[in-house]
């Protein structure tokens, strides 16, 4: 499975971003993902996941209310749509995929795409 997350941008606090993770692969349906955020100096940061039938979903405290991920397995794209941000979501954000179902550590992941920097000021 060969991921790719797009979307970062620059916006400003209380506005809203969208990501997309493209996966190939037939077997990317079968898998949970992963989205983490690694800001500067800091270690990766669990930030949502879904199950791979897009049933549940789990959310980093710091983000509920405000981030909603999702799936369509038909188009092999994982999303994390990102309202209401603050400066402190800024930081380069990763999809992951893996067969272990929804974690929150980076090694309960299989697959990883490269980051997509989003950046919020304030």
């Amino acid at each position: 499975v060969q991921l790719q997350a797009y979307g970062g941008g620059l916006v400003q606090a209380g506005g809203s971003l969208s990501l997309s993770c493209a996966a190939s692969g037939r077997t990317f349906r079968s898998y949970a993902v992963g989205w983490f955020r690694q800001a500067p100096g800091k270690e990766h940061e669990f930030v949502a996941g879904i199950s791979w039938r897009g049933i549940t979903t789990s959310y980093a405290n710091s983000v509920k209310g405000r981030f909603t991920i999702s799936r369509d397995s038909a188009k092999n794209t994982a999303y994390l749509q990102m309202n209401s941000l603050k400066p402190e979501d800024t930081g380069v954000y990763f999809c992951a995929a893996g067969q272990q179902g929804i974690g929150t550590r980076t090694d309960q992941y299989d697959y990883w795409g490269q980051g997509t920097q989003v950046t919020v000021s304030s």
